[in-house]
């Protein structure tokens, strides 16, 4: 199928993009293209206005500051997971990014596309919920700041007003000696997951967990925060028996019903045993000199 007609804009600075996207009625934002353009060839978004962000190299960059890995919106998927600096900032982040499609689709595709189609599949808007980090939106009005957890709202729906762009996201440095873990399920490699699950682990001196962060994909209609897990964690001794038991516990997490692809009940089942093998991973790293 091919897409409704529409007006393509391709501005050349951020505010011309802001002031397009503030006068048209019905616009879209073309980044990276990977969603969108399937979107409008099925016809199931038509846009008035397609705005096309391809040359606001303003938006393409990442650096470390703050104890934040700052991603400009239009900086593509390929270069971040390539990227020795955030490497050795947040080692989750490449991780992450390795599980998402396949290199010919992270070529192309960029972090803030990815992070405004807010799939709750996307390994991407998981690993902003979990690291609790932050995404800066502007409008004609000006610069704010959202919190991941605030920012996804249901299936393909951000907290994004009509008239502004999604311009970084900020992931916080993890600590000396945190460990780290992606996993996710997917019946062939760059498919849908079925579930994936992103953890950190941080262990004091008494050789108990003094911080966790775990989030999941796939099993909500936003990217999930697994704090439950997360309490149940704090405070205890790494065993394998906790890691099952916040495996066991995550499964009262999931809350899509059955579907094509799988059943509640599996999803559950993966989402344990995810759970439980992506904290054994983090905990093997917990310590070790990046």
């Amino acid at each position: 199928m091919k897409p409704s007609s529409f007006r393509y804009a391709v501005p050349t600075t951020l505010r011309a993009a802001i002031d397009i996207r503030a006068g048209a009625e019905d616009s879209v934002i073309l980044a990276g293209g990977q969603s969108l353009i399937p979107t409008m060839n099925f016809r199931l978004a038509n846009p008035e206005v397609v705005i096309d962000l391809r040359k606001l190299d303003e938006l393409n960059y990442l650096r470390v500051s703050g104890g934040m890995v700052r991603i400009g919106a239009m900086t593509r998927q390929r270069v971040v997971e390539e990227n020795t600096e955030a490497l050795a900032a947040n080692p989750l982040i490449r991780e992450t990014l390795t599980n998402v499609a396949h290199p010919a689709i992270r070529n192309r595709g960029t972090v803030g596309g990815s992070l405004a189609h807010a799939d709750p599949s996307a390994e991407l808007p998981t690993l902003l919920t979990t690291m609790r980090g932050v995404l800066t939106a502007q409008g004609p009005s000006g610069r704010r700041s959202i919190p991941a957890s605030e920012f996804f709202e249901f299936i393909f729906t951000t907290s994004l007003e009509p008239d502004e762009l999604l311009v970084e996201a900020a992931v916080p440095v993890l600590e000396p000696g945190e460990g780290w873990a992606f996993t996710e399920f997917a019946r062939r490699h760059g498919d849908y997951a079925v579930a994936g699950v992103a953890a950190t682990l941080r262990v004091g001196p008494d050789g108990l967990i003094s911080h966790a962060r775990l989030g999941a994909c796939g099993i909500s209609t936003v990217p999930a925060l697994l704090t439950d897990c997360e309490d149940l964690l704090t405070g205890q001794a790494p065993t394998a028996e906790l890691f099952a038991a916040a495996g066991r516990l995550a499964r009262d997490a999931v809350t899509v019903s059955d579907d094509s692809a799988t059943t509640k009940a599996y999803r559950q089942h993966v989402l344990a045993g995810l759970v439980d093998r992506t904290l054994k991973t983090a905990m093997t790293r917990v310590g070790v000199p990046r």
